[in-house]
This record gives C-alpha cells, structure tokens and sequence, in this order.
C-alpha cells in the first residue's frame, strides 16, 4: 500500500502560511537603523568636499598654500570677477547669521542638485554646481550632512557685486575668453 501525502485545501494552507508569519513576527526583532549611519555620512561628505576642491575657495588662506582650519569652509574675501560681477565664496558653515545654519539638509541638497538657493537665486560663478548637479543623492545628502556638522564660524562675506562696482580686497579676474573658448560654432574639423 501506497501513502500519499494529503493535501492541505486552499483554505487550510492559507491559514497555515498566515499562522507561520504571525509567529515569526511576534519573535523577530525589528531592522534598527545601522550604527554609525549618520556617522558615516557625514565621513562621506568631508572625503567628497575635500576631492572636489570645496577647501579650495571656501576655506580662507588656501590659496596662499596655508588653509587656516580653524574657519574650514566659512567663506573668503577672495573677489572672482567676471562677467557676472564679482562673487564670493560664502560661508558654508552651520553659522545662523553669516552661513548656512538657517538652511536645512533638504535646502542644502536642493542647492547641489539644481544650481538655485533656497530664495531661488542661481549660485554664481565660479562655483561649479553644473557639475554638482550629477551628484548621486546619497552623496549630495552627504555633503549636507557633512556641512550641517561643522562647527559654526561667524564670518560675514561680502555681498556679490554687479559688473563694473570696484572691490579694494583681493581678486581673481576671469578676463573675456578669446575665440578659442568661446568660438561662435564648433571648431573646424569637429563635425567631422
């Protein structure tokens, strides 16, 4: 004689499987958040704004080959001028007066993915947020993070200037592009 394994009808096994669940449930341990997630973070985004020059512009001093670290990333009287007046390199502290402290994460990031200020004015020149804007969001969250976690430094930066207006500071001048960076079509030889 031959067993056969009975089958259980498509109600039983129903409440088979449900019954399995609710057990497993009333013993498993919910998913905690990873430790140090935050932690690690914020590493992301001081490793990111270090290789993408951030200290460069936003730290006072670096371009004369000694980074005062003690104001990391609260902005620089270093004029840029160019066609779009002149500009500063702000404050990226979490400064409430001076820097970025009434900003948000989320305002941060929307500033890196877009180019635009929380007000809605674009980020002038020479920052390159047309390249930032290609961020991965995990990183741009990161780097906001990252910034929200320094230590605030009260340093008020001057205000943009309009073309022409004069500034007695220190400028970097970015003069008219000759033909070469600015041609009027492509290059000979490049719709080749």
């Amino acid at each position: 004689m031959m067993l056969r394994p009975r089958l259980l009808g498509t109600g039983m096994a129903l409440l088979a499987v449900a019954g399995a669940v609710a057990a497993f449930a009333a013993t498993a341990k919910p998913a905690a958040k990873p430790a140090g997630d935050k932690a690690a973070r914020i590493a992301r985004g001081q490793y990111l704004t270090t290789v993408m020059g951030c200290n460069d512009c936003h730290t006072p001093g670096t371009f004369y080959g000694s980074p005062n670290m003690a104001h990391q990333l609260a902005g620089s009287e270093i004029g840029w001028k160019g066609p779009w007046g002149m500009s500063f390199a702000r404050n990226l502290t979490p400064d409430t007066e001076t820097g970025l402290g009434e900003w948000s994460e989320a305002d941060i990031f929307k500033t890196l993915k877009t180019g635009n200020k929380p007000d809605g004015k674009q980020l002038l020149p020479p920052m390159p947020w047309p390249n930032f804007i290609h961020l991965t969001d995990a990183d741009a969250h990161a780097i906001a993070a990252y910034l929200l976690s320094l230590p605030p430094v009260k340093h008020k930066v001057p205000d943009a200037l309009p073309p022409g207006t004069d500034y007695a500071g220190p400028v970097i001048v970015f003069p008219a592009p000759g033909a070469w960076d600015a041609p009027a079509g492509p290059p000979e030889g490049m719709n080749k």
